[in-house]
């Protein structure tokens, strides 16, 4: 007697057209490396030039966010503020099919997600607070990682469209617990960038070259992931290739700022970053690099020879 092998149901397609609101230094990295693992991606952006990036790495352009959100099955948000959020929640919500997802990447407050949120299940789209730990630079190595939060099963949906744009996916459940654990993980962000300028300055008039104190401190210790990512640009002083800008920085220090009073959380050392973070800004630094702290810091021990090394 013979019996016939049962073959396996076939696994669902992953969805493969994905739009991106938002085409600056972290929605564009993202969605090139979304088109390397083979997605179909559309994008759209006030900005024409970003626009045209998209179609030269392959993606299509959109005209307005209404056309993207009609033509996609997931669109990843990167947006800049609270309203930004808004008006792509009121064209998603006209324009945008039953069943569409929408993964909100963006550092914004929670109260403003929970009302987009409300806008977009009016019309049976699901919204996600999904943000990220990274900067602009590991973005474009895939080397981000999400903090998910929102219905579990579709962040379980999304699993092949996470993996071609980050490293790693958390699921924290809840929806808005994404974003507390960003502004945990950006309060730490705040501390080792300044400290990390900190250490290289110190070294730098003990005289250590910079370039040997990020080799050599970022395999002991006290290394960071800060010290990795900026450490060299402080070495290079090569802060006007922004991968976070310290004009967009000061908007999530407000952040973390609020939802420590919030909380009524003492955070001496991150109080320690706010006045190094504004010299920066009011040294004209607002569209270079979080980088930048150590200019400021160089500033202030030797205003003459401002960052630079002997």
């Amino acid at each position: 007697m013979t019996t016939k092998k049962k073959t396996a149901a076939p696994a669902p397609a992953p969805t493969t057209r994905i739009g991106f609101l938002g085409l600056g230094i972290m929605g564009s990295a993202m969605s090139a490396n979304l088109l390397k693992a083979g997605f179909e991606v559309f994008g759209f952006d006030p900005d024409t030039t970003a626009r045209a990036r998209l179609k030269k790495v392959g993606g299509k352009p959109c005209t307005s966010m209404a056309d993207l959100a009609s033509r996609v099955d997931v669109i990843i948000t990167s947006l800049p503020s609270p309203q930004a959020l808004m008006d792509a929640a009121q064209a998603v919500a006209q324009a945008g099919n039953k069943g569409l997802i929408v993964v909100e990447t963006s550092t914004l407050e929670v109260d403003d997600k929970l009302a987009a949120k409300k806008i977009l299940a009016k019309k049976g789209i699901t919204l996600l607070d999904c943000p990220l730990s990274g900067t602009g630079a590991q973005a474009v190595r895939k080397d981000l990682s999400i903090y998910s939060s929102g219905p579990a099963k579709a962040v379980k949906q999304l699993a092949p469209v996470f993996e071609g744009f980050a490293k790693a996916n958390y699921y924290l459940g809840e929806f808005g617990n994404g974003m507390k654990m960003k502004l945990m993980a950006n309060l730490l962000v705040a501390i080792h960038n300044v400290s990390t300028a900190e250490v290289l300055l110190f070294g730098q008039r003990f005289g250590i070259a910079p370039e040997l104190a990020v080799k050599v401190l970022s395999d002991g210790a006290g290394g960071s992931r800060m010290l990795d990512v900026r450490g060299p640009m402080m070495v290079d002083q090569s802060w006007d290739q922004a991968t976070m800008k310290v004009g967009i920085w000061q908007k999530d220090m407000k952040l973390i700022s609020a939802a420590l009073a919030q909380t009524q959380t003492p955070a001496p050392l991150f109080a320690a970053t706010l006045p190094v973070y504004n010299a920066a800004m009011g040294m004209g630094h607002a569209d270079n690099d979080t980088a930048a702290v150590f200019d400021v810091l160089a500033q202030m021990c030797s205003p003459r020879k401002a960052g630079k090394r002997k």
